[in-house]
Formats: C-alpha cells, sequence, structure tokens
C-alpha cells in the first residue's frame, strides 16, 4: 500500500491506509476530523461533503464532493478542506455566518455538509463573480438534504454571503504537494493489495493487462456503494483519474461526421459547456443526473462501462449514434455503442480493455434533439423510464429517426422498430399511432421498486404521444415546462 500525501486544511498529511478507504473514514477514523459526517453513505445526503481542490482550473477552483464514496487515495497530491478548516481565529466564514444569522441550522447532523457547499459556491464566485441565480443555487444545494429547515433559511444564507467579509487564512493559497503518482508495486503477488494510478493511458493499459482482477474506479459514484452498502471489499483498484488523454474534449471528425471525441474521464460538470453549446437537452438532462457532488466525480466513459439499463447517458448516446474507442496493451479499436450492451450487466469490452473516448457527432443543422426522464423525485433520482428522440422534419415528413429508451429492457436500447414505422411518414396522428402499436410489441419491461412494468410500457407510449403533440403544435407547450422536466 502506498502512502497518502495531501494537504488537509492547509496542513501536510502523510496516510497509509488500505485502497478502499473512503475519504470519510480517512478524515473520522484515521484523523479525527469527525466534523464532516456519515448520513447515506451513498451519495444522496450530502451530510459528507468535502471541497478538493481543481488543479488547473481557476473558473471553479474547489469541487464539492461525497466523501463517503470518494476514494482517499485520490486525495494524492490534492488539498481537502473541510469544515473545521474554515474558522481561524475566530473569524468565520460567510457560509457559516450567513447560515447562523439566517437560522439555517436546527438538529445541525446535515450543516457541516451544507456549509461546505456554501463555502464551494462562494469561492467560486469570487473567481468569477455572476449573479447568484436560482438554478445556480438549486444545483449547489441540491445535494444537501435537510429534514428540519424546509430549506427557506438555508437559501436566505446563500443568498446573504455576500454581505459579509473574510479574510481568507494564510493556508487557503498554499501549494499544492507533489502530485507524484502513487508507485506501483512491483509484486507478482495478484492478490496483493494495491491502488495504482497510472497517468498516460499506455500505462493504463499496461496496468489493465498486468492485473486483470483490479476494478477500475474513476468518480466512485456507482463501484464504492458495493463497499458501503454491500461491504465488498476493494483490495485492488485502477485509478483512472490522473490518465491525462481522458479528460480530453477534442472537436474532430470521424466517419465522415464533424463532431467531439470526448475522454472517458471528462465529469459531467465538464461536459456542462459543450453540451449547452450544442446539445442543449442533454445538458438539462445532466441536472438531473445526480447531485452537483455526483456530477463533479461522475465520468462519461463511466456511466457506459457500468452498463446499467437505467444509465442516463446512453440512451442519449444510442440516439445521436455515438461510437466508442476501446483500447487494450495491444492497440484500439472502434465500435457503434448500439454494438457495445450485450446483455445485463455484459458488454463488449474484452478482459484486458478500457474505454478511452466517446465520439459524439454533430447534430445535424435541421435535426432535433429531446430527452425526457421520469423519476419519482425532480433530482438527485435514478431513473424509471428515460427516452431521447433525435430527428429531422423535413417538410413534413419525418427523417433520420434515432429513439432509445433506458428502463425498458436488460440494456440501454434503441427502439428500431418504432423508428422504422416513422421513417419518411409525415406527422401526423396514424403515423404516431403505428408507431406507438410497434413500441408496444418491442419492449418487454420488468417490474421493480421504480415502477411496474405497466408503467413503463404505458410512460414510453406517453412519451411519443408527446412527441407527436410537441411536433403537431409547435407553438404550443405540450405540458407544464417545469425546471426538471
Amino acid at each position: 500500500m502506498a502512502t497518502i500525501e495531501f494537504l488537509l486544511n492547509g496542513t501536510p498529511k502523510q496516510c497509509h491506509v488500505p485502497p478502499d478507504t473512503s475519504i470519510l473514514t480517512l478524515l473520522r477514523d484515521h484523523l479525527g476530523f469527525t466534523g464532516t459526517k456519515e448520513g447515506c453513505a451513498s451519495g444522496d445526503c450530502g451530510a459528507c461533503t468535502v471541497a478538493i481542490s481543481n488543479p488547473g482550473n481557476m473558473q471553479s477552483r474547489f469541487l464539492s464532493v461525497n466523501a463517503c464514496i470518494t476514494p482517499a487515495h485520490q486525495l494524492h497530491g490534492r488539498h481537502v478542506i473541510t469544515v473545521e478548516g474554515l474558522a481561524t481565529e475566530g473569524n468565520l466564514h460567510p457560509a457559516q455566518r450567513a447560515m447562523i444569522e439566517c437560522h439555517g441550522s436546527q438538529c445541525g447532523f446535515c450543516t457541516p455538509g451544507i456549509v461546505m457547499s456554501l463555502f464551494t459556491l462562494h469561492t467560486n464566485q469570487q473567481q468569477r463573480p455572476s449573479p447568484l441565480t436560482p438554478d445556480t443555487l438549486e444545483a449547489a444545494l441540491g445535494g444537501n438534504l435537510c429534514r428540519c429547515t424546509g430549506y427557506r433559511p438555508i437559501r436566505d444564507a446563500a443568498l446573504s454571503m455576500q454581505d459579509f467579509s473574510w479574510e481568507a487564512p494564510q493556508w487557503f493559497d498554499a501549494s499544492q504537494p507533489a502530485s507524484q503518482p502513487l508507485p506501483v508495486s512491483e509484486s507478482t503477488e495478484q492478490s496483493e493489495p494495491r491502488f495504482i494510478q497510472p497517468t498516460t493511458l499506455a500505462e493504463l493499459a499496461d496496468a489493465r493487462y498486468r492485473y486483470p482482477d483490479a476494478r477500475l474506479v474513476a468518480g466512485a459514484t456507482d463501484l464504492w456503494l458495493e463497499n458501503t452498502q454491500r461491504l465488498t471489499a476493494l483490495n485492488q483498484l485502477i485509478d483512472t483519474t490522473r490518465v491525462a488523454e481522458l479528460g480530453q474534449i477534442e472537436e474532430a471528425s470521424f466517419q465522415a461526421q464533424p463532431g467531439w471525441w470526448i475522454g472517458a474521464g471528462v465529469t459531467y460538470t465538464q461536459l456542462e459547456p459543450i453540451f449547452n453549446r450544442h446539445f442543449p437537452a442533454f445538458a438539462h438532462l445532466l441536472h438531473r443526473l445526480g447531485s452537483q457532488q455526483v456530477r463533479n466525480r461522475g465520468t462519461l466513459g463511466g456511466n457506459i462501462a457500468n452498463a446499467s439499463p437505467i444509465g442516463d447517458t446512453p440512451p442519449v448516446l444510442l440516439a445521436l449514434n455515438a461510437w466508442i474507442e476501446l483500447t487494450s496493451h495491444v492497440g484500439t479499436r472502434q465500435l457503434l455503442l448500439s454494438d457495445f450492451f450485450i446483455d445485463y450487466k455484459k458488454t463488449a469490452l474484452a478482459a484486458d480493455e478500457v474505454i478511452s473516448r466517446i465520439f459524439i457527432p454533430q447534430l445535424a443543422e435541421s435535426a432535433t434533439l429531446r430527452v425526457w426522464k421520469l423519476s419519482k423525485r425532480r433530482e438527485d433520482d435514478i431513473t424509471a423510464v428515460l427516452g431521447a428522440f433525435c430527428y429531422r422534419v423535413n417538410q413534413g415528413v419525418m427523417e433520420d429517426v434515432r429513439i432509445a429508451f433506458g428502463g425498458m429492457a436488460a440494456t440501454p436500447k434503441r427502439a428500431s422498430q418504432t423508428e422504422a414505422a416513422l421513417e419518411g411518414q409525415p406527422v401526423s396522428k396514424a403515423s404516431f399511432q403505428a408507431a406507438q402499436q410497434a413500441l408496444a410489441e418491442e419492449f418487454q419491461p420488468m417490474s421493480d421498486v421504480r415502477g411496474s412494468q405497466y408503467y413503463r410500457e404505458q410512460a414510453t407510449l406517453n412519451l411519443l404521444e408527446r412527441l407527436y403533440l410537441s411536433l403537431s403544435s409547435p407553438n404550443q407547450e405540450v405540458m407544464l415546462h417545469a425546471y426538471a422536466h
């Protein structure tokens, strides 16, 4: 096991802990910093929120993350700030002072996490001054649950932070510790605990080949639940977060199509700017994909590799006809994303391969993308059904129709029969009724806690009906357009 070197509230630390230690466990059990709380141990409640430095990005100097599901070894060469580090010599941070003045805390258990989310919001806004909009505030606090206050005083606190001055402590601008990668054990013992941190794609592919039983970890927003919820030991991990190639976004042409190669390690937060410009419906979906803490950590490649039938991004990528690149120690290959998903949690990824990047074609000038997600909560919830619709309407006729669903089969899946029923047909009631009939015969979804088979079948038919109504009455809102729908 390697020694982790990092800064904790400006103070250098060295720790020697097992690979499956979380930041929360490191703070509370090994370092005695108990201000950070454990609520759900699954990244849902935000009580464990801490701030981590974001090297090389002065637009977002610190990122809020869930300490309960973030590997401690990923702190190597980073700076982590906890609630204990905000007040210096009696000088409270504006987030703390505002919470006190606005009576934003009652039982207090969730308060440290809320304060850290507000700290991150305040710090990043100081770096990039801009008005605090309702959407910005909802995004910042959407991952922090509070059972006592009803949130109004917390919102008041957020809006009043700028009324308080704060003199940053000296450690606030402390240099990062040396971020040399964690050394790789040369032991050939396959069962030996190890946390490998490659920095290049070639090193990652070599580690994947040398240690086939090791688990790949990026954002850990799903993988770490195996440890916290199922108590599964994660003794061998290959960390992908330091691989430079996986964090790149490149505008390029592939298969005679303009578009973008997105590194598999690009997070949802990093995707927002490009999606806002080119895929606004996809960007809108990101607001409902977990919380800000999750979006700061979760990666596009991880969401694909997880191969969950209810993953949020794969149906949209399928509708966009995305490609995927797989890399091993002997080379790379590309395949359509629709050929990647084989069966439940089964993919075309070989044992020695990793997802290196994803190609998203640019929407044709006249093409439209619509994405609708159904879930029990408005945000920070798992999908029950997700429909993605990409198409062109040429003189009233449907063309280049691609439709994909999540939650309707063992994998995210294109609705090929439904597509065929609409392709080349006019936007008419009869055409969409034929498409609905094809859709009803195309999927046999399962029933689970998120929805029954009947609910899912009816919901997808209703989404297709919504598409028809949207096309037939383009100047009329089909349904009330809430922030999350």
